[in-house]
């Protein structure tokens, strides 16, 4: 019997169970996919959200201003990508100028600080790239960038150490409820009961409340659309570039990734398939064509892919985070959409709280809050990357020339708790496949290293799990 199950390892489930241990008790994650961050978390533009554009007196303005505080603390504690680089919301024409008002006036009410409306010309002086047709934009300082992915894995890999289980590949059949407790039967026919169930399914989550509760909720898949620029093109702005918000989010965005990327997206539209993550050509030139108002003139040349993701967008446009109103020791977290990611580390700490009084649990007082990252050859001193090799030779393979990852670094990778099990979650962990080429060099010698390290086939080592094999068969079968 475990005392809290959370379904769903993306950055909510993942920040939750790190919260989690830090009181006593037995935590289990259950997954369905076979790592976490494999849902809308690894599919994200990145952006630590400041707060001022959430609607006053909303769960998500007030998860969003207190999160977006504890990602400093945060990034030290667990070694995960974070830089507060300033985000703008340009606008193009006098006409709408009245909405950065606006916009202010949201920042003064939900205690945003360092905001403030600049002409276009004072824009340009910070990002000289701007299109020369914003007149005016607003300007918030503390607006930051992160890399999801890492920070999830971050997440997971401390509350590992302290204690909490990662069951992967445990996708929710049924939820039975019993006098006190409940019984979670997944697909592969295996069972699991707990005291208290967290619900943080994403775009499934109503799909797990509505097992149990006469409260029924519906979320409604929203695709966004990404490109993704080479490094070699990050000059074209440090700082992320919003247009005016609409009612189906905060627009088409420009912003360098936490490696200094250049991301632009995302679209948003609502689609029938919680799975549905294809990308579109009418969705990509929509991306393009609007990130070059805010940038003209991009290279298209620097492209090195593209991807989409589905945000669970619930009806009512507000974060759903509590315990169910009829179903006792359900707790739901529904509609977790942006500023989600911003907003992680406050509903943690929040749905945490809530669980240890409702649970009774005590402090663990040997929870470490401190996770090391993989150390990176990239960028090393001679001298450093010298000591490194003599103490483990494969750091001086080099296996990802693009983002120059040593063999080290991708079997240190595989064998951190929960640790990567295919070319996804390698390339996730170390960058490994993320450059210009985009695996083009690396991936043979990646599958050998999975293989070798995990003492499988190279014919079954995958891309991201389930079916999506790499190798087929040898050339002459």
């Amino acid at each position: 019997m475990y005392d809290v199950i959370i379904i769903g390892a993306g950055i909510i489930g993942t920040a939750i169970s790190r919260e989690l241990s830090k009181y006593e008790g037995n935590f289990l994650v259950l997954e369905k996919f076979n790592d976490v961050s494999c849902g809308t978390t690894k599919a994200n533009s990145g952006i630590v959200h400041a707060g001022f554009d959430a609607k006053e007196g909303t769960k998500k303005a007030y998860f969003n201003v207190m999160g977006a505080k504890m990602f400093d603390r945060l990034s030290r504690e667990l070694e995960f990508p974070y830089n507060k680089n300033g985000a703008f919301v340009l606008a193009f024409d006098d006409d709408k100028e009245d909405v950065l008002g606006l916009l202010m006036k949201k920042a003064k009410i939900n205690h945003v600080e360092n905001c403030e409306i600049l002409s276009g010309d004072e824009i340009r002086k910070i990002e000289p790239n701007v299109s020369p047709k914003v007149t005016k934009g607003f300007y918030a300082k503390d607006s930051g960038i992160v890399s999801p992915y890492e920070m999830c894995i971050a997440m997971a890999e401390n509350a590992c150490s302290n204690g909490v289980k990662y069951e992967f590949e445990k996708e929710v059949d049924n939820i039975i409820k019993h006098n006190g407790y409940f019984e979670v039967i997944c697909k592969d026919g295996s069972k699991y009961d707990a005291k208290v169930l967290v619900n943080a399914a994403g775009v499934h989550s109503d799909e797990i409340n509505n097992m149990l509760s006469n409260i029924k909720y519906h979320i409604t898949p929203r695709r966004g659309e990404y490109i993704l620029l080479d490094k070699e093109y990050s000059f074209y702005t440090k700082s992320t570039l919003f247009q005016l918000p609409t009612k189906m989010g905060k627009g088409v965005l420009v912003a360098p990734t936490a490696h200094s990327n250049l991301i632009l997206g995302p679209t948003a539209y609502d689609v029938d398939s919680k799975d549905q993550v294809n990308t579109t050509y009418e969705g990509l030139e929509e991306v393009w064509e609007k990130s070059n108002m805010s940038v003209p003139g991009m290279n298209k040349g620097g492209i090195i892919t593209q991807f989409s993701g589905n945000r669970a967008h619930e009806e009512h446009d507000d974060f759903i985070i509590e315990f169910s109103k009829d179903v006792p020791g359900l707790y739901n977290l529904i509609g977790i959409e942006s500023p989600g990611l911003a907003s992680s580390p406050a509903i943690a700490d929040y749905v945490a709280r809530e669980i240890k009084d409702y649970l009774k649990l005590k402090l663990n007082v040997e929870f470490n809050p401190i996770r090391h990252a993989i150390k990176r050859i990239s960028g090393m001193k001679p001298e450093e990357l010298d000591a490194m090799i003599d103490e483990n030779p494969l750091y001086g393979h080099v296996v990802c020339r693009c983002e120059v990852v040593s063999e080290a670094e991708i079997v240190e990778a595989i064998h951190r708790v929960p640790g990567a099990k295919d070319l996804d979650g390698v390339k996730r962990r170390t960058r490994a496949g993320m450059g210009r080429c985009q695996m083009g060099f690396c991936t043979p010698k990646i599958i050998e290293i999975i293989a070798r390290e995990l003492k499988m086939d190279i014919s079954d080592v995958t891309k991201r799990g389930n079916d999506s094999n790499v190798i087929v068969s040898k050339i002459k079968e």
